[in-house]
């Protein structure tokens, strides 16, 4: 085992691809502090800037007084308070659905419900881009799997299925990219063809849309186009945990079938508590929204001279093509004291590897233009 082990990891460094971890102490912020260095952070998903918000700091605390510290049980067993409940509640009222479901992460939550829903005598339809936890779950399902590109693709292989149900699954927001799915015309082509459709929403929610409900908002769909949603909390919302949200027959479904649901320690209350603040602040607050899209207007803009993908997203990756590229130019940024993470395969396809940028409504126009500055200088010199 220990040869294996050895050879595996090898093959990895070799190929420039082997992961390191960095070791950061304090709040998250736009800059951070790294074995005794501050560093200009460009790689959270804390979009709206609420990971260290004071408030949500004094909602932990109170939730910690009045529930204690972990859940103690399955949601099944004794874990479920009412702390989860209200929450429950809460969600499905913020994605005007009838009832919302915790799962302790978007992976479990992903692997759950797909794995609840379909069998052998199913497919599944999933974009190419989306994201690992759905791409584990199509297999974990057992259902046929179709993947596809483009919209065409997608419709040619839907027309070619006889699956007993079909389910398209897609990112809302794609993780890597930063484009947003088609979504108006996937259920164009659901309603076509007899098919479900399930959006994780992870980057989406909180985020985009005229009041900050995601991509189901943004092109105006409802309950009835996409019946299932995934979303988490711990990106634009800054906490920890998941959902599925959809109709009543989909959650008590789930609570029955969902492996992840149902075999696993209910999330601590105290963070269901700074959650439930979180929401709230995400709600209210929408000036984090509008200065986030501010600041990724103006990226855009100074950054007009590198080889941007089109995103109107947070995310803004810079494709380099080899690993070894991106690896240097983050390396180099590092030495400067700004840290982006390189993105390698398998995370990207081959010859895709970059700089994945993200953007938090907490960075301001001074921290992007050092970014920029020091982007032209390591890549075009």
């Amino acid at each position: 085992m220990h040869e294996f082990l050895k050879s595996l990891l090898q093959q990895r460094q070799q190929d420039n691809l082997y992961r390191t971890r960095q070791v950061r102490s304090g709040v998250q912020a736009p800059t951070i502090l790294i074995n005794g260095q501050t560093y200009l952070a460009f790689c959270s998903n804390d979009y709206l800037g609420l990971a260290s918000d004071e408030r949500l700091k004094i909602a932990c605390q109170l939730g910690a007084e009045r529930y204690g510290i972990g859940s103690g049980a399955s949601h099944l067993i004794t874990g479920h308070t009412l702390a989860h409940q209200s929450l429950e509640q809460e969600v499905a009222i913020y994605t005007q659905r009838e009832r919302a479901l915790l799962f302790s992460t978007g992976y479990m939550a992903n692997l759950g419900v797909i794995t609840a829903l379909l069998g052998r005598h199913d497919a599944v339809f999933s974009d190419k881009l989306n994201h690992a936890s759905l791409i584990d779950a199509t297999k974990l399902s057992q259902a046929k799997i179709y993947r596809y590109s483009d919209m065409q693709t997608l419709a040619l292989r839907l027309a070619k299925s006889s699956a007993r149900h079909k389910l398209i699954v897609t990112d809302g927001i794609f993780s890597m990219d930063g484009n947003i799915a088609n979504l108006p015309k996937i259920i164009e082509l659901a309603k076509t063809y007899n098919a479900w459709v399930m959006v994780d929403d992870a980057h989406g929610l909180g985020v985009v849309g005229k009041t900050g409900r995601g991509t189901l908002e943004l092109y105006d769909c409802g309950v009835e186009d996409v019946p299932i949603l995934m979303g988490t909390f711990g990106k634009a919302f800054g906490v920890f945990g998941a959902f599925i949200a959809g109709s009543e027959l989909l959650i008590e479904t789930l609570i029955q079938f969902a492996r992840s649901y149902i075999y696993t320690t209910a999330l601590p209350p105290a963070l269901v508590e700074t959650v439930r603040e979180s929401l709230i602040i995400a709600t209210e607050e929408n000036w984090r929204r509008q200065r986030l899209q501010e600041l990724i207007t103006y990226f855009r803009k100074q950054a007009s001279s590198l080889p941007l993908i089109e995103s109107s997203t947070p995310i803004q990756p810079i494709i380099l093509g080899d690993s070894t590229t991106a690896l240097e130019v983050s390396k180099a940024l590092y030495q400067r004291g700004i840290i982006v993470t390189a993105i390698r395969p398998p995370t990207v396809p081959n010859g895709t590897s970059r700089l994945r940028i993200t953007l938090s409504a907490l960075h301001n126009e001074n921290q992007i233009d050092k970014l920029i500055t020091s982007l032209v200088e390591v890549i075009h010199n």
